[in-house]
């Protein structure tokens, strides 16, 4: 059986609705600050170098069923593609300009075949369906035959 918390009245402690200490609160937002602007720097570096070196990218968020499926959907048609997972779409800043000039980054998973942005899983599966995608990835130097 569960028990029950009591509830007196008026003025007693309640212990679980006191406020937090400001004091720790106000380091950890400085250092927590801090820390992600380099994050976001040093991701942004990965990507565009992972970007140069490899024919398709495919950058994601961690653990994204979509980012899955443009994975699976690449691999079947024959293209290991090299996966980048980061935290935002922040790393990608950088690398694509934003669209319709509103200052959003890009929008997650995006795929880079040729070193250049191919679109999202929309855009991946609208080229495969018309049947553009083999042709580009063979262009690419991701597909032989």
């Amino acid at each position: 059986m569960y028990q029950a918390i009591p509830y007196s009245g008026g003025g007693g402690a309640r212990p679980w609705l006191r406020p937090a200490d400001t004091t720790a609160v106000a380091v950890k937002t400085e250092s927590a600050e801090a820390a992600p602007a380099s994050r976001t720097e040093e991701e942004e570096a990965a990507v565009e170098r992972a970007v140069s070196e490899s024919p398709v990218v495919v950058v994601g968020r961690r653990a994204c069923c979509l980012s899955h499926v443009v994975k699976r959907l690449l691999q079947g048609l024959g293209v290991n593609p090299a996966v980048h997972e980061v935290a935002d779409e922040a790393a990608l800043a950088g690398l694509v300009a934003p669209a319709g000039g509103d200052g959003e980054a890009a929008a997650l998973p995006a795929v880079f075949v040729g070193g250049k942005l191919l679109g999202g899983l929309d855009r991946l599966m609208a080229v495969h369906i018309s049947g553009e995608l083999v042709p580009i990835l063979k262009k690419a130097g991701a597909l032989w035959l």
